[in-house]
């Protein structure tokens, strides 16, 4: 459907939703512009400007080379709105990952606050001279908020996949986050940010696949859980608090730990066959998990062909999100800094 199409749409479920608001459609644009200001301008007054301190560091004490983990995107790879490092998705999933392995991870961060996907290049160039061995990149939201067409945004980061994968680097790829969930925008912005949000998100699932990595959807697990529950969000109810940044992380870890080999089989049994295996095409596959809480998507074949009459194979899975090392923990098993 073409944007003026879904403004129709919209425009239409506002009259209802809003008690017979009766706007015209140039009305309507004018009010999405009115209320992505006030938003912005509610945000930007309350996000902190203080990065919480670099995680970059070796976890774990066990014996061998260590892993390299590799995190990028935006503001959310960072941990904005946290003040502990141990707080941040990258040393938590790192933690945990060296606890997993019985093997040191050594974590390297690039993230940068406010990243939009275009910006990647840079990010992927600086974490291909550190060889990881996995890399997460977590981006999205940005994309969103200044319109950018999800083609434009999952062209950087299908080229970002296929870099890694090219060095045997592990891929994962958390999907934008549900911005309709986001208090300081209001309605009917709110509905249309949650529209364009879910849209990438699947977009990111067909790219990211195709280039051969892994998609774990955080819209879908997250959405909900945040708009119930304030404790998610950080002060400036924009950016996740250190509950919501720990949710996150539970949810990528199983996806991060099965592609490095490292996670146990045993934590799979017993889930629900729906839970645990469903092939589709990719494109479907990508439609269902932007709705289905903390849903992997990875490349599979059927017979012997990663490919159907329908386009790509894809394998969606559902792991129940596992404990995860407290930031207190997380702390301890770091052994030294890296610089």
């Amino acid at each position: 459907m073409t944007e003026a199409g879904t403004a129709r749409r919209l425009a239409a479920g506002v009259a209802t939703v809003g008690g017979g608001l009766g706007v015209t459609l140039g009305g309507l644009f004018a009010l999405l512009r009115g209320e992505a200001k006030l938003a912005r301008r509610a945000i930007g007054a309350r996000t902190t400007k203080q990065l919480p301190p670099p995680g970059n560091g070796v976890f774990g004490r066990g014996r061998g080379k260590p892993l390299v983990l590799a995190v990028l995107g935006d503001s959310t790879g960072v941990g904005l709105g946290v003040h502990r490092a141990a707080e941040t998705p990258g040393v938590l999933l790192a933690a945990a990952l060296a606890e997993l392995a019985e093997r040191p991870v050594r974590l390297v961060v690039f993230a940068v606050v406010g990243a939009e996907s275009r910006e990647l290049p840079e990010q992927v160039e600086q974490a291909l001279a550190e060889k990881p061995d996995a890399v997460l990149i977590m981006i999205g939201a940005n994309d969103v908020t200044t319109r950018t067409r999800p083609s434009v945004s999952v062209g950087y980061q299908a080229d970002a996949v296929r870099q890694f994968r090219e060095i045997g680097a592990e891929v994962v790829v958390a999907t934008c986050p549900d911005l309709g969930t986001i208090r300081p925008i209001a309605q009917p912005l709110r509905q249309l940010a949650r529209h364009w949000s879910r849209q990438l998100a699947a977009a990111q699932t067909v790219a990211v696949v195709e280039a051969g990595g892994r998609t774990v959807s955080l819209g879908s697990i997250l959405g909900p859980t945040f708009a119930r529950d304030r404790a998610m969000f950080g002060d400036d109810e924009f950016h996740p608090s250190a509950h919501g940044y720990a949710a996150a992380a539970a949810v990528i870890l199983p996806s991060l730990a099965d592609a490095l080999g490292v996670w146990p089989a045993a934590a799979d049994r017993g889930l629900r066959k729906l839970r645990r295996d469903t092939v589709r095409p990719v494109e479907r596959a990508a439609a269902r998990a932007a709705d289905r809480p903390g849903t992997e998507v990875r490349p599979t074949e059927v017979r012997g062909s990663g490919t159907g009459p329908r386009g790509p194979w894809a394998r969606l899975r559902r792991r129940l999100p596992p404990e995860l090392p407290t930031p207190d923990e997380a702390e301890r098993a770091e052994q030294r800094p890296v610089g």
